[in-house]
């Protein structure tokens, strides 16, 4: 068991790691900062980050964009009178995968009759799978995150990074223990 810790700790100094961690934070920021735009300007979005859960199946049926993340390009894709801006973005192995995709809705009748197909595709998918979906408002520009089904309203701009700050690390340690 020492030289499995020694191994391990020699994993988690080495450049890949180094690169793979600056890369989640990096897209951690770049995922915020375009919510907190799409919520400012009051402009609907949904976005869907896979975690261990394929959701191929639903990038299939949207638009591949297989881009590097960028607030720029999560804005321009939920812009109003896009092509795109009424489905989900999916992000996938630290690239947007695909824009346009549509989810189930959930049909969980104690959701609140105030939350509208968007609120309710990303609740869907996360009763599905264990994907984690972020929700902008375009009628108050409120933020939600939904996780296991449930979904958390309100969300404050510290509350999103911390959140997907966490997921980052959750998938830094999974990739160091797999």
């Amino acid at each position: 068991q020492p030289e499995f810790r020694r191994a391990l700790i020699k994993l988690g100094h080495s450049p890949f790691f180094s690169k793979f961690i600056k890369a989640e934070i990096q897209i951690t920021k770049e995922i915020a900062k375009a919510v907190i735009t799409l919520s400012e300007n009051k402009i609907g979005g949904l976005i869907t980050i896979e975690r261990e859960d394929g959701l191929d199946n639903y990038i299939e049926g949207g638009i591949r964009i297989n881009s590097n993340i960028t607030s720029d390009l999560i804005s321009t894709i939920f812009w109003p009178g896009t092509p795109l801006h009424d489905g989900a973005v999916i992000v996938q192995e630290l690239k947007i995968a695909a824009a346009g995709c549509l989810f189930p809705l959930t049909e969980n009748e104690n959701i609140s009759k105030t939350c509208g197909t968007r609120h309710r595709a990303g609740i869907g998918i996360t009763e599905e799978t264990d994907a984690i979906s972020i929700i902008v408002s375009e009628e108050t520009g409120m933020v939600s995150v939904a996780v296991g089904g449930k979904l958390e309203e309100d969300v404050t701009p510290d509350e999103l990074r911390k959140v997907l700050e966490e997921m980052s690390t959750d998938t830094v340690e999974k990739e160091r223990s797999g």
